[in-house]
Formats: C-alpha cells, sequence, structure tokens
C-alpha cells in the first residue's frame, strides 16, 4: 500500500502540480541517481539522464498503476532513459580495441578490498556497450536475447560484451589493487 503522502504527490503530478513534481523529484532523486550512476561513464551523464527520466515520469504519470511499487516504475524508466542515452549518443563514442590478453588469476575477495564507489568508479570507465550489457545482465537480471533486443546488438555480442566488461574489470581491480600494496 502506498503512503498517503506519496498518493498525495502523485495525484498534484496528475494535476501537473509543479510543488508536487518538486516533492516527487526531491524524494526519489537519490534513488533515481543511485540507479542512473552506474550506466554512465560520469555523474554529468547521469544528471542528464535523470532530466529527462523524471521529464517522462511527468508527461506519463497517467500510465503509472499503483498496484506496483512506484520505485520499480521509476527504476525501470531510468534504466530505458540510460539506454535512450546511449544509443543517441553512439556516434559520438571512441571504440575500444579490448582484444589484448586479460587472463591472470585475482585472489577470490578482491572485491571485498574496495569501497563501492571505487567499483563504481570503474564500472563507469567501462566503454559504454560493454557498461550497459554489465548492468542490464547484473543488475537488472535481463537475459542476452532481451539486452540484445534493446541494444540493438546480436545476443553473441550481448555474451561478448558481458565477457569482456568483466575481463576489463577484473583487470582495473587487480591493478588497483597491485597498487595499494605497500
Amino acid at each position: 500500500m502506498k503512503s498517503n503522502g506519496l498518493q498525495k504527490i502523485l495525484k498534484g503530478c496528475r494535476d501537473n502540480d509543479r510543488r508536487s513534481q518538486q516533492a516527487l523529484y526531491d524524494r526519489f532523486y537519490g534513488y533515481a541517481l543511485s540507479v542512473a550512476l552506474p550506466y554512465c561513464s560520469r555523474e554529468q551523464e547521469a544528471h542528464e539522464v535523470l532530466n529527462d527520466a523524471f521529464l517522462k515520469i511527468f508527461t506519463s504519470i497517467d500510465r503509472y498503476d499503483e498496484a506496483f511499487t512506484f520505485n520499480t516504475w521509476l527504476r525501470t524508466i531510468v534504466v530505458r532513459t540510460a539506454i535512450n542515452f546511449y544509443h543517441k549518443h553512439l556516434n559520438d563514442l571512441v571504440l575500444y580495441d579490448m582484444t589484448e590478453g586479460l587472463d591472470f588469476s585475482v585472489e577470490d575477495d578482491y572485491l571485498s578490498k574496495m569501497a563501492a564507489d571505487e567499483v563504481l568508479g570503474m564500472v563507469q570507465k567501462l566503454p559504454p556497450s560493454y557498461r550497459l550489457t554489465l548492468n542490464l545482465f547484473a543488475l537488472e537480471g535481463y537475459s542476452h536475447p532481451e539486452i540484445a533486443e534493446m541494444l540493438g546488438i546480436s545476443v553473441g555480442a550481448s555474451k561478448s560484451n558481458l565477457s569482456k566488461a568483466r575481463a576489463k574489470l577484473k583487470h582495473m581491480m587487480t591493478n588497483e589493487l597491485i597498487h595499494r600494496i605497500p
């Protein structure tokens, strides 16, 4: 069941009340940013995705079904907006050659030695196609056929992007840990 406060804010948003829209933005900004950041290479991009996502939310608020949680609906819009951002800027991207050998061993608990913001920073440094595939697979739970359809790539490319993203992350994490050794 929705809280009365959220129901009141959503009703105000349906009536195009600017104060209600601001209240909704303020209430969910942090959550939406945490959803957008892993999909973007910089915080500035995440803010652009958020602005577009909230515009979509405000213009399509009548389509929100209150039988579902608002967080889920908002998350879906933010993720899809990030994918649209990727498609819109696809021609601006620098393509990386990731064919270099990345086969090395790392101790099992290397992730536990890193702060979440360090891992996020590394994810943000991944090439956009790798980052999107990794996030859609690992964070959102989409299958490779679903990812392929969303990104307009083949299923094989989705699998390859995920494999290369994991290898690149492992490489970055290993380098970071090596530099920490006194």
